[in-house]
């Protein structure tokens, strides 16, 4: 299938379960059949609901797969058939669902992207639940746990979504005129997940996923493009922040004009911290961490960029953004220093084009005092016709002013005056200005000061020499201060960006930041439209982690390893930057490395758990068993013993010796196989009618005399029978009674039975010592004896295997107090006419 154009995929994403998505797709399927298009089912699911039902009529549909799994037969979509078939478009309902053991795929989300591989377009449908991303979130709302998800990438990869959205007071009308479920569920669901506050939070939540996925759809149409400007599709609001005192301010103004933008719904709001070659540079980190805890706190996100020129990289970042409004403040700087030169806030609203610039005034504005203009690593051109305007004015002023003191400055006076001229204008335009008004004063002092006046000819050898050294020295402080002012700006430069790899750093060893967290840090910070890691391996290369939108040209490339390789799309990066980038890189591969690491650990833990099972395992077979084979060798031994004169009674004792070790010891390996056959996952029960009075009376027969004496059997009238595997039920009632005849030697023991909330209850209740609340769940623990067990009487995995049996079954098994002291083990299954024709959903050993 080299070569074959990829099908398209179509997602109709709900809010919650009765939206009515299916109706849609098959709506859908409908108008494409009407057009002429080849269309077919491949899998709908109408859980019982008549009109989802009546839209199949007049499509195509193809059988399902067959797979049988714990002796029922399930019925998956049949992959086989749809490419065999190769409709153009095919309906696969629940894009979540997770196939039955023994499919092709473990998801169904696998099978579609097969299909869509083999060049089939796909009409699917998707909860909002069930993205992987909101799993968490939703399970707080409702309470509910979602076991089925579908990852986020698949969706977003989704060529169309389409919302089917309901209002929760409509779906609960749909709900209650019995659209969705059966009758007897209804008042279930509206009391449960299906109330008004789960709806309400589940829609926004939806509304607001799209949302995100619709924005990033208008970035990557911009970026292909070329689209720089602002499109006001979204508010988005972008906080300027400098590290300064007025930043908490800045923050809580721009939070404002967020939320009033954002309607109710969610605040979009960024905070960009420009670390430059000026004084930004040397922000407080104290200040700028606290001003990042509040922009969080508030719902907003906290970036940092790498600019010389920062009214340029603030706009670059704002439009980067998509960003519709920029807050930042107004100058600390004085009247006087803004007279000077504009300073940010201007060049920003100058430049600022389609984003709304608001200035915000704060306590510390206009407080800094005059200064000479920052120093910049490469003085800009404004800067350079700033120091020509300052040589053009500044030498006539001083000469008039020369002038009309001529009377009490020396030749030597003027000149140092000129010098002090010469050394302003090379802060202020660099290197070449300076040296114009070196040449320029050195003439305006030869022609208005030096005599003979008023023309450039020096009569005497010594003002010559003094005009030369004038001369000589000029370019030489210009030439000093120019370099002063760069090896400053690259200091300032090289601090900014020390800080934020020290940041950096910090956050990789304390395993705050994972790979794709600073893959999208390096875009942010340098402007580039994605990044992506790509590792060698002996059979090509493959992506290890990437973020952006990739563009089909690679703008350049950084290696960082032998094997691995940053590529960068965008703009072309300058040596400085890509000296920094390699920083970031060798960071992004610790990053890497950690998160592998990270794997290993988790693997190694779970081999060490292994081990720890294997080393109680053997302590276990070391010790208990030996007790019964003890026994078994002892009264065989003398059996078989010649020297010995027995009695009948004592041949009969000691075969009886004989018996209860034997029926010991199978009990004891019974329940070691039944443990590593539950930790497999290969336990497989046969469900179906069991009588529970029944079951628990051949139990019975795996107690001794005395223990059966003190069992009491108490059922309900109208007990019905349980969906249950009748040998696995008789395993569990004999280890609970078991465990607690040895717990409590004294005192009776009671099994009873009834109906509760629709399950079917078994207890066995004893008067013993009790359980402490916090060793509940460890009593169910493998090899979990908790010291108050007599030795040689068992290996602690009666209750591990009574629990992990009742999960296989789809019931539960929980400890309860007895009132009056002891303790009161539960077993919950359903009823055989609830579910005698399904398999439950199989425990995986990890969960129990």
């Amino acid at each position: 299938m080299d070569g074959m154009p990829r099908g398209i995929l179509r997602i109709y994403l709900g809010a919650a379960p009765g939206v009515g998505k299916t109706f849609a797709v098959l709506g859908e399927a409908h108008r494409r059949l009407s057009r002429g298009t080849d269309v077919v089912v491949g899998l709908v699911e109408t859980h019982g609901r008549a009109h989802t039902a009546e839209q199949l009529e007049g499509l195509e549909v193809l059988p399902r797969a067959e797979v049988t799994y714990r002796g029922a037969t399930l019925l998956e979509l049949d992959v086989d058939a749809v490419l065999a078939r190769r409709p153009e478009f095919v309906v696969i309902d629940e894009l979540a669902h997770t196939n039955a053991p023994g499919s092709r795929h473990a998801k169904r989300w696998e099978d579609v992207e097969q299909v869509l591989d083999a060049g089939i377009s796909v009409l699917t449908t998707v909860n909002v639940q069930h993205l992987e991303s909101l799993n968490d979130v939703v399970e707080q709302i409702t309470g509910v746990p979602q076991r089925e998800t579908v990852p986020d990438a698949v969706v977003r990869r989704a060529d169309q979504i389409e919302l089917v959205d309901m209002s929760p007071e409509a779906l609960r009308r749909r709900l209650a005129h019995g659209n969705v479920y059966a009758a007897e569920r209804i008042d279930a669901a509206m009391g449960n997940y299906f109330r008004i506050g789960n709806l309400t939070a589940l829609r926004e939540l939806a509304l607001l996923w799209l949302a995100d996925r619709v924005d990033e759809g208008l970035r990557r149409y911009r970026t292909e493009h070329a689209i720089d400007h602002v499109w006001e599709a979204r508010e988005r609001v972008v906080v300027a922040l400098t590290g300064g005192p007025e930043g908490e301010t800045l923050i809580r103004r721009a939070a404002r004009i967020a939320a009033r933008s954002a309607r109710g719904s969610e605040i979009d709001l960024l905070a960009v911290h420009v670390l430059a070659g000026d004084g930004l540079a040397g922000a407080s980190t104290t200040a700028l961490q606290r001003q990042r805890q509040l922009v969080e706190d508030l719902g907003g996100s906290f970036h940092q960029v790498v600019g010389d020129d920062i009214p340029r990289a603030l706009l670059d970042f704002a439009r980067a953004a998509g960003a519709t409004q920029l807050v930042i403040g107004t100058s600390r700087r004085a009247r006087l220093a803004r007279a000077v030169r504009s300073g940010i806030g201007a060049e920003v609203v100058a430049h600022s084009g389609e984003i709304d610039v608001h200035l915000v005034t704060h306590a510390a504005a206009g407080g800094r005092g005059l200064r000479l203009p920052p120093l910049t690593g490469s003085v800009d051109p404004r800067r350079r016709w700033l120091g020509l305007a300052l040589t053009a004015v500044g030498i006539p002023a001083l000469t008039a002013v020369c002038l009309a003191s001529s009377a009490a400055l020396s030749l030597a006076s003027v000149m140092l005056v000129f010098l002090l001229l010469v050394v302003a204008v090379a802060l202020v335009g660099g290197l070449w200005p300076a040296l114009a008004a070196a040449v320029v004063s050195n003439l305006s002092v030869n022609w208005f000061f030096t005599p003979p006046t008023g023309r450039l000819h020096v009569d005497r050898v010594d003002n010559l020499l003094a005009l030369v050294a004038y001369l000589l020295t000029a370019v030489a402080v210009a030439t000093v201060v120019d370099r002063s002012a760069r090896r400053a700006a690259d200091a300032a430069r090289s601090r900014a960006e020390t800080a934020m790899l020290a940041s950096l750093s910090r956050s990789v060893l304390a395993g705050e930041r994972g790979l794709p967290t600073l893959l999208e840090q390096i875009r942010e910070a340098f402007g580039l439209t994605s990044v992506s890691m790509v590792e060698g391996t002996d059979g090509g290369e493959r992506t290890v982690g990437s973020c952006g939108d990739p563009t089909p040209r690679t703008t350049d490339e950084v290696a960082i390893t032998d094997s691995l390789v940053l590529r960068l799309c965008g703009r072309p990066l300058s040596a400085g930057d890509r000296r920094v980038l390699v920083a970031f890189a060798e960071q992004a591969a610790v990053a890497l490395q950690q998160g592998r690491l990270t794997a290993q650990a988790a693997e190694a833990d779970r081999l060490a758990a292994a081990n720890s099972m294997r080393t109680a395992l053997l302590a276990a077979v070391s010790h208990d068993l030996r007790t019964p084979l003890a026994g078994i060798k002892a009264a065989s031994s003398a059996l078989r013993s010649t020297d010995l004169d027995l009695t009948d009674a004592d041949r009969a004792e000691l075969v009886e010796t004989v018996d209860a070790s034997a029926d010991r010891l199978a009990a004891l390996v019974d329940n070691l196989l039944d443990m590593s056959r539950l930790q497999a996952g290969a336990v497989t029960p046969a469900l179906g009618p069991s009588d529970l009075p029944d079951v628990v009376t051949r139990a019975m027969s795996w107690l001794d005399a005395d223990e059966q004496a003190r069992v009491h059997l108490d059922w309900s009238d109208d007990l019905p029978p349980v969906l249950a595997d009748p040998g696995f039920l008789e395993r569990i009632v004999a280890n609970l009674v078991g465990n607690a005849a040895r717990h409590a030697p004294r005192g009776p023991i009671t099994v009873s039975g009834g109906g509760v909330d629709g399950r079917v209850e078994l207890r066995v209740t004893d008067q013993g010592p009790g359980i402490p609340i916090a060793d509940r769940d460890r009593v169910f623990e493998a090899f979990q004896r908790l010291g108050d067990k007599p030795s040689g009487q068992g290996v602690g995995l009666g209750l591990a295997v009574a629990r992990g049996l009742t999960e296989a079954m789809g019931g539960t098994l929980i400890v309860e107090d007895t009132p009056g002291g002891g303790v009161t083990m539960v077993v919950s299954l359903g009823p055989a006419d609830a579910r005698s024709d399904t398999v439950p959903t199989p425990v995986p050993a990890s969960a129990r």
